[in-house]
């Protein structure tokens, strides 16, 4: 009988099997896929953002789904140490804008590869192409007794860890597998949801793709309350339009937020606004205009703007204000300018929603932490039952705080089954 099967081999059923078999364990690895790492391959653009190097309440704070939860795997295994255990496989990082952490080479693939020999050398057993159809419990439910094999093979184990993701990103195996087993355990699994996901928008110019490829930098998106137009969510960055809406890293982050208020409100589309000046105020933008169309009062404004804006926004920008593209400054009423510097602090935007959970970056949602032993990460109803990654209500925004989540809790599950 092994000591720990643990079930997936992304980011954090791979760390788990490191701590589990550091920690004194047999250990077997079993994935349903032809690769292990499948995920962490694709990570970061292909180049493996494998952690941040931020504080930890800074990390919390990136963590919008159940962050403080992660206090206590932190305490067990964090950023600093996803770094060290990194560097001492040889893997040397870098620290890139806003603390996210790349192996310096900027290659996934060296990352999957240096986890995996660690693995080998710890003598865990692997097996992959091998689909769990089942976990096994006594019959009173209150312990593991093992796994069911699709084939029908019966594994012996009383400790298993779940680490096989949520139900983003399907092709590297991410299906929503372990759900079906939390429940039979008595485990609440909250409602799914897509996060870190591009947002669907039906605005004429959107339509029509005119902005279609236009990236904007260092701008603010907000997502808006429908009912009262309050702020509910804002996040500086950089972002582009797409054929169907908008997408980059402040897009990402902010669709769960367009997904929580079109749940509220089902029937109404969601405003969403653009700062192009995040750093200065209406006023600010407004005299900047002035100046610059006094220093240049005989080009029509459509001319006199580039530079200022992007030239594609130039066109929707006026036509918004009502401003004619041919006009001159002393032709312009002061009123129009002021209109059209709200407008440059919030161009606005009509969200419909975001892609499907499939097309999400990270899963929303899933086992409940509040029944999770968050030192051990192991059921508070089933014993030897452990849980670890994107499977549980545990989700950040982009920028290396996913994976972390993963190999905090996939470190700290492996290191608890061990020692039970």
């Amino acid at each position: 009988m092994t000591d720990v099967i643990i079930i997936g081999g992304g980011p954090a059923g791979l760390m788990a099997a490191v701590a589990a078999a550091e920690h004194g364990a047999t250990v077997l690895l079993l994935d349903k896929g032809k690769k292990l790492g499948r995920k962490l391959a694709i990570s970061g653009g292909g180049r493996c953002n494998v952690t941040n190097r931020a504080d930890i309440e800074d990390i919390i704070t990136h963590i919008p789904g159940n962050g403080r939860f992660m206090h206590s795997p932190f305490s067990i295994f964090n950023n600093e140490d996803i770094i060290a255990f990194f560097e001492s496989l040889g893997i040397k990082l870098k620290e890139e804008d806003r603390g996210r952490m790349f192996p310096v080479n900027d290659k996934a693939v060296d990352v999957v590869r240096a986890l995996l020999n660690k693995i080998r050398s710890l003598n865990v057993s692997i097996r992959t192409n091998t689909e769990v159809c089942d976990i096994l419990y006594d019959p009173a439910i209150t312990s593991v007794t093992g796994v069911l094999l699709k084939n029908g093979e019966k594994l012996e184990t009383n400790r298993v860890i779940i680490a096989v993701g949520g139900k983003s990103v399907p092709h590297t195996g991410s299906t929503g597998d372990g759900y079906p087993w939390a429940v039979k355990a008595g485990h609440t699994v909250t409602d799914l949801y897509p996060t870190e996901v591009p947002i669907t928008c039906h605005d004429a110019f959107i339509k029509a793709k005119t902005l279609q490829g236009l990236s904007l930098r260092d701008v603010q998106l907000s997502v808006l309350d429908p009912k009262k137009r309050k702020v509910i969510k804002a996040h500086e960055g950089d972002m582009i339009f797409t054929h169907f809406g908008v997408s980059g890293p402040i897009s990402l982050r902010c669709s769960q937020y367009v997904v929580k208020a079109r749940k509220k409100h089902p029937d109404t589309a969601i405003p969403l606004q653009v700062d192009l000046f995040p750093m200065e105020t209406t006023e600010d933008v407004l005299q900047q205009l002035v100046q610059l169309l006094k220093e240049q009062s005989k080009k029509a404004i459509k001319n006199a703007l580039q530079g200022f804006l992007p030239e594609r926004l130039i066109p929707i920008l006026l036509e918004m204000a009502h401003i004619e593209p041919l006009a001159i400054y002393p032709e312009l009423a002061h009123a129009k300018l002021r209109e059209l510097a709200q407008l440059i602090k919030g161009f606005p935007l009509t969200a419909t929603g975001t892609l499907s959970i499939e097309k999400a970056f990270v899963t929303g949602g899933g086992v409940s932490v509040k029944e999770i032993q968050p030192k051990r990460m192991e059921s508070k109803l089933v014993k030897g039952l452990f849980f670890c990654g994107e499977v549980l209500d545990l989700h950040g925004y982009t920028g290396g705080y996913n994976i972390t989540v993963a190999f905090s809790t996939g470190y700290t599950a492996g290191k608890a089954a061990a020692g039970q």
